[in-house]
Parts: C-alpha cells; structure tokens; sequence
C-alpha cells in the first residue's frame, strides 16, 4: 500500500506504444530518486528485450528497475501474477526511500493496481497444459464453439479467434465450477488507494505515433531482432503462450521459414502495432479519463507539465 510519507506517492505514467513514456519516467526517477516498475505485460519476458523495447542495460544502471526480463519466455504471466510482484516491488521502493514510477503500456496492469482483480483461484497445472494442448490440436475456433455449449455467456463476450481469453475461459470452469462471469462480479482487494496516487496518461498525434512505431520497428530489425525471434523459436514454445504473441513474433517467424520475405514481415509488425496503438488508446479514452493528460510534443514541455502537476499533488 502508499506509504502516508507524500513524497513517496506512487506515480502512474500510461501510454501507447512510441509514446515516449519510458523516457519520461526515466527523467522523472532521476529528478525525485525514484525507482521504475514496469507495467507492461511483454517487458517482463526475458527473451524479448529488442522487440519490446525493454530499457537498456545503461538505463538499468542509471535508475533502479523492477520486473523487467524476469519471467522466462516458457511461461505465462498473469495480470494476478503481476499485482503480487508490484505491489512488493512498491513496498521495496518505499522502504528503501525511493518514488515508486509505475510505467507501460498495459491498460488491464494500472485497472488491477487501482481497482484489485476478481479473487479466481490458481489454476491447477494440469487444467492449464490441457486447454493449452486443446488449443493447439483443435484450434480456437472449435475451443469457442465447447465454450458457447458450457459458458453461453462468457463466449458471447469472446471473438472467436481469440485464443488466449477462450483457454483463460474454459481453465476457469473447469477449475472452480464457476463461470467467468460470476468470478468478474466480485471485487478484488487495490493495491494502490486511487487518491494516493499521481497519475498521468501520455497523448501523442495518432498519425506521429504510427510514423515513430514504424522507425522503431525498423530499428528493432537492425539490432537484433531477428535474432531474438530465432532464438524464440530454437526453444519450440508452445505458439499460444503470450511471448509467441508479442507484436512482430509471428510475422518474423514466417519469414525465418521462408514462408514471407522480410520486408512483409517488417510491414505486418508494423501494421500490427498500429492495430494495437488503435486498442490502447480505446482503452485510455474508456479507462483513464480522470487522469492528468500530457499532450506533447517535446520532452522539454512534457517536463514541465509533469512536474507542475506533481508539485500541486503534495
């Protein structure tokens, strides 16, 4: 929970991709001694530094990091896994004097900060490799089709290609006996109290934030992200694991197999992260709609913006 010492609030910096949320975190922690934690759903896995434009090395050591490449690639990260390792990653900073500055792009992260997850129970290994084996052998088309017969209601929710939310779907029933949907009804426990906290959702023009994306896309190719996809697929995961899904995983696959030329699979990540800029800023507009816009151009604006807001916040 917030320590009550005021200068040790919790700052939440959200945005889309290529917004330049990293950077502004980064300059914040330097000037408040603060302490950066990720809340972005792909930074925590450790085989995919390039692809996600995990911080640097050089910014690690410049600024303390927290749950950054800790979680092998092998494995499937939980928004309920991430409340637990934040919350202790808050109480670290705050013990060691430190600002904590809660920083990503991932929407579903800050809601289960503020607002805490429904209490669903673990699921048991064996229901999980079941539903994932499922996936793989009948595909998510037929998984839906099981889910509308068991759970009319949650399937209703779902696009039938959505893969990871139809296994999420049908492990929970299996495991509890309960639907989804009853689960989604009880409220979970915040880490974070709402008005303890500075928040802030970086706003960048659309059309600037599609032309960055795509200069950093290229960039990632140049240093070493087809070599990081490789190196992905040397391990023969399992292609539904959330790893194998990052922006620019699939479409790099195809063209290590020959399957598409490079420059097709550059395009498709590109056009990928454009899709996915389009779902972030949908969920800001429907989820952040109390917090401090920074519209920006430049660092040197947004900096003075930022620290305004925060001084008024003491």
């Amino acid at each position: 929970m917030c320590s009550a010492q005021t200068d040790l609030k919790p700052i939440l910096i959200a945005g889309a991709t290529a917004s330049g949320k990293s950077a502004l975190a980064m300059a914040i922690a330097e000037r408040v001694g603060g302490a950066i934690i990720n809340a972005d759903s792909m930074q925590v896995y450790r085989e995919l530094r390039v692809l996600t434009a995990r911080p640097t090395p050089a910014d690690e050591a410049r600024v303390p990091h927290a749950l950054y490449g800790f979680v092998p690639a092998s494995e499937a990260y939980s928004a309920g896994r991430f409340v637990r390792d934040a919350g202790d990653a808050i109480a670290k900073a705050q013990g060691e004097g430190r600002r904590p500055i809660i920083v990503g792009g991932t929407g579903l992260y800050f809601k289960a900060l503020l607002e805490g997850l429904s209490p669903i129970p673990e699921i048991r290994d064996e229901v999980r490799e079941y539903w994932r084996g499922e996936a793989t052998r009948r595909g998510a088309g037929s998984l839906h089709a099981e889910l509308t017969e068991r759970d009319p209601v949650v399937a209703a929710r779902l696009q039938p290609a959505d893969t990871q939310r139809i296994v999420r779907a049908l492990e929970v029933l299996q495991s509890t006996g309960r639907s989804l949907a009853e689960w989604q009804t009880l409220k979970g426990q915040p880490v974070l109290n709402d008005a303890e906290t500075v928040r802030f959702v970086v706003q960048v023009d659309r059309a600037e934030l599609h032309a960055r994306a795509d200069v950093r896309f290229a960039e990632m190719i140049r240093d070493g992200g087809i070599a990081e996809v490789q190196a992905l697929s040397d391990m023969q995961l399992d292609g539904g694991l959330p790893a194998m899904r990052a922006i620019g995983v699939r479409p790099l696959l195809r063209a290590i197999r020959c399957e598409i030329s490079l420059d097709e699979s550059i395009s498709a990540s590109q056009a990928e992260t454009r899709q996915y800029i389009k779902r972030q800023e949908t969920w800001h507009k429907s989820h952040m709609i109390t917090w401090y816009a920074v519209k920006t151009k430049s660092m040197e604006s947004s900096m003075r913006e930022i620290f305004a807001f925060i001084q008024s916040k003491r």
